[in-house]
């Protein structure tokens, strides 16, 4: 059985990334890829789906104390087991800047002899492939079709009921190292990386990246975490940042609101790209915007809302049904249907990024205006159409409220890029006439005059926890009367435990057309946070924001929501928008605002801050998508003899 959700840690190296329990377990990774197959999958399974321990032999009851950690500022994880023998440390991460993914594990002895045992089951295809598996001394090859994965040790190992295991003790001082790589199964597994230089080099990465963060404000450990987070959930081959590295971790324990998260939304691109620019990291942010421009080009009427971390299309939607889910939550879910949906609000969400990133590089790229001036004469027509909504609803379409005001933000940016940038080609008075006629529209119908707030959809007296970003995408002041009733009424009506739904569910699916309840959705949570900053409750701000980062767990990790009744984290993990809105609540709270920050990042190029080395220096060469056994950079750690 899995674990608590904040019982896991995340490590990654911007291709792929694993979960990895208190308990020592890797119990989730996709290889060689996020969207990939995974081949380990107990997370959403069992552990004859896939699962590799190292721990402490006796199971839990031979365990007096466990205390984890990252390294401090880094990705490299640290999990020390206390014992009545002794003490011993796993050092968890993966290297970046190589050509194989890899998950490399040492455990050290810190203190007095701890008997070990490794268990390695592995699962290729989702827990459903059983690999063929040889041995030789130091190495395990394991190969199912065209993957193929290399466990190089220096351990005895045996098989045992399709498990390899191994029983092996720890003294103080000494060091076991295992490596487990992926490769084509048609090619020679890649011989082990010098694995002390690696952890080295790993470790480096990670600290001089978080280094050149900008922020100074309080919270600094919380917002370094989240940006730490948010790049290793970047797909480092093309820029794109995925939403989680899993999939079907539910929203509400047992329940069936559970989806595969292992794409890139646009409605991220725009939060993303301001809190990336905030933190300091212009080529991140840019590289992001490329992606944007890349996945997007094409038809503006078939813009779709996520795409894959190269910008696949075709995220087609099936059910695993061999895996039983987390905590017993069906269906577990590969791929996502909502790709194919209609939202009106990503036109918003794309032109404010692009917008945004034509001022951090100083001057609009003109592919991307080129490309913007088509999805504003798209929307001058198809924004008076009813769409899916934010939530991705898979109930009948309707105006929502929320669209509706993206839609304006659409029209609004571009109006904006050409007063600023006049030589550029586009129809500014007409732009202007229609940016009007969106907010009069969501003025006149948006706004329930009986419920004295914006509501989740025209003629409804639903609340929904988006209208909270009315004032924080500018289409009203804070001060307006109906912003602040707004706010007020989703404190009255939207919040449990002081966490914020993101809408009322207790229809019995008639808008979202789904069944069950759901969590606080931490993200409208740190939205609510933003709304009473601005609207002078500073003090109530700061104390919701402490109370959604004291629900992180002990490594700073947070995931899509938050079950209150349960006093648990649900959804999947760790989340991008949940990080990425805690960067920007803490800006927001610092004093920062939002055009002032990223102006004073702005003050150097981002040539200039790339020779002034404040970006990453490693560029992974490995993709499935084009080749798997190019030459490593550079800089790839010095391999053992």
């Amino acid at each position: 059985m899995a674990l608590r959700i904040e019982d896991y840690a995340f490590i990654g190296d911007m291709h792929t990334g694993a979960v990895v329990g208190a308990d020592g377990s890797v119990d989730w990774l996709c290889l060689p890829e996020f969207d990939s197959p995974s081949c380990f999958a107990r997370l959403v399974g069992t552990e004859s789906h896939g699962y590799w321990r190292l721990a402490p032999a006796g199971g839990p009851e031979a365990i007096r104390a466990t205390r984890r950690r990252y390294r401090e500022d880094s990705l490299v994880l640290e999990t020390e087991f206390e014992t009545a023998t002794g003490t011993v440390r796993v050092s968890d991460f993966m290297p970046v800047g190589v050509a194989h993914p890899q998950v490399i594990r040492v455990v050290e002895g810190i203190e007095g002899t701890v008997a070990m045992a490794l268990e390695l089951t592995l699962r290729f295809d989702y827990g459903d492939a059983v690999p063929w598996v040889t041995s030789s001394p130091g190495l395990l090859r394991l190969t199912a079709g065209p993957d193929a994965v290399a466990l190089w040790h220096r351990v005895h190992t045996v098989g045992k009921n399709l498990t390899t295991v191994a029983d092996f003790s720890v003294a103080t001082g000494q060091r076991f190292p295992f490596t487990l790589v992926w490769h084509p199964s048609n090619e020679e597994p890649p011989a082990p990386l010098d694995t002390y230089y690696a952890l080295d080099q790993t470790d480096a990465f990670w600290r001089e990246w978080a280094g050149n963060c900008t922020y100074e404000g309080p919270w600094r450990d919380q917002v370094v975490r989240s940006l730490l987070t948010l790049k290793a959930l970047t797909f480092e081959a093309t820029g794109g940042i995925v939403a989680a590295p899993t999939t079907s971790l539910p929203e509400a324990l047992g329940g069936g609101r559970n989806w595969d998260y292992r794409y890139c939304w646009l409605r991220d691109a725009a939060l993303t790209l301001e809190s990336l620019m905030r933190g300091g990291y212009l080529e991140e942010a840019l590289a992001w915007r490329d992606w944007l421009v890349r996945s997007v080009a094409g038809d503006p009427s078939r813009l779709q809302i996520m795409y894959g971390p190269a910008g696949e299309r075709r995220l087609v939607e099936w059910e695993a049904d061999w895996l039983p889910g987390y905590e017993s939550s069906v269906p577990v879910r590969i791929g996502n249907a909502a790709s194919g949906q209609f939202q009106l609000d990503v036109y918003g969400e794309v032109l404010s990024a692009l917008h945004a990133a034509a001022h951090a590089d100083g001057t609009p790229d003109l592919a991307a205006w080129d490309l913007q001036i088509k999805l504003v004469e798209f929307l001058a027509s198809a924004w008076i159409a009813p769409d899916d909504g934010i939530w991705e609803v898979r109930g009948p379409r309707r105006h929502f409220t929320h669209s509706k005001v993206m839609a304006w933000v659409a029209v609004d940016c571009a109006v904006q890029t050409l007063e600023h940038w006049p030589d550029l080609k586009g129809d500014l008075e007409g732009w202007r006439a229609l940016r009007e006629r969106i907010h009069a529209d969501v003025c006149e119908n948006g706004y329930n005059r009986e419920v004295g707030a914006f509501t989740q959809y025209y003629g409804s007296d639903a609340l929904d926890a988006s209208t909270l970003m009315i004032p924080l995408v500018g289409f009203l002041p804070p001060d307006d009367p109906r912003v602040v009733s707004t706010v007020e009424a989703v404190e009255r009506r939207l919040l449990v435990d002081g966490l914020v739904l993101r809408y009322e569910t207790s229809d019995g699916g008639q808008v979202d057309g789904l069944s069950g309840r759901e969590g606080a959705f931490l993200a409208c949570s740190f939205w609510l946070v933003d709304c009473l900053h601005l609207i002078g409750r500073t003090a109530d701000a700061a104390a919701m924001f402490e109370r959604l980062v004291g629900l992180a767990n002990e490594l700073g990790l947070l995931s899509e929501e938050y079950d209150a009744a349960a006093g648990r984290l649900v959804g999947n993990f760790p989340q991008a928008f949940s990080h990425v809105s805690l960067v920007n609540s803490a800006f927001r709270l610092a004093g920062a605002d939002p055009v002032t920050t990223v102006a004073a990042v702005l003050g150097a190029t981002p040539r200039r801050r790339r020779a002034a080395g404040g970006t990453s220096r490693v560029r992974a060469t490995r993709s499935r998508r084009s080749s798997t056994s190019g030459a490593a950079t550079p800089t790839e750690p010095r391999r053992s003899p």
